[in-house]
């Protein structure tokens, strides 16, 4: 199976995929769009929070590129359509570490949930489980009071940041072994 990246109208990204669907009943290649949880803090109260992983980006899973290439109109007719990366005339499927990291997301869920972490004898992050599990040589800074981890992710040569929840699950007691 492959993966294919289109680029979209950031903050529209649920509307492009109900117009796509709407108007094209037909085609049913699944269209991904990660998403991420944080609670988010206002006039002194926490509420939850869903934000995209990849702002402004779709992933459409398709056979292969004949299968994908069939239905390029369709997309590229849909309203808040941008791109196909690499480009519109050079459709690539996703990569080594692009396809790695977009499918860490993909099999996590719909939805990127708090990871359970602790910190070691040195206050570094050590993940047990989540979907920062995997990206701990991702992390640039933790914010302990907000619960929030930002790690770096790379996409098509692009570099960007977001923030992931985790929650504090205790701190590790000294290993006697080391």
């Amino acid at each position: 199976m492959n993966y294919y990246a289109i680029q979209v109208k950031t903050r529209s990204e649920d509307k492009f995929i109900k117009l796509f669907k709407a108007r094209n009943p037909e085609i049913t290649l699944p269209i991904h769009f990660p998403k991420r949880l944080l609670d988010i803090r206002r006039k002194g109260k926490k509420s939850p929070h869903t934000s995209a992983v990849f702002p402004g980006y779709l992933f459409i899973e398709a056979e292969n590129d004949d299968e994908i290439r069939a239905f390029q109109w369709e997309f590229r007719q849909t309203e808040g359509f941008y791109r196909f990366l690499k480009s519109n005339t050079d459709i690539t499927p996703l990569a080594d570490r692009d396809l790695e990291l977009v499918l860490h997301f993909i099999n996590g869920g719909q939805i990127a949930g708090r990871s359970k972490v602790y910190f070691n004898e040195n206050s570094r992050i050590v993940v047990v489980e989540g979907p920062l599990i995997g990206l701990e040589g991702r992390i640039i800074k933790v914010d302990k009071r907000k619960g929030r981890a930002k790690i770096k992710l790379d996409l098509y040569n692009d570099s960007f940041s977001i923030d992931l929840a985790f929650e504090v699950i205790g701190a590790l007691e000294h290993d006697k072994g080391r």
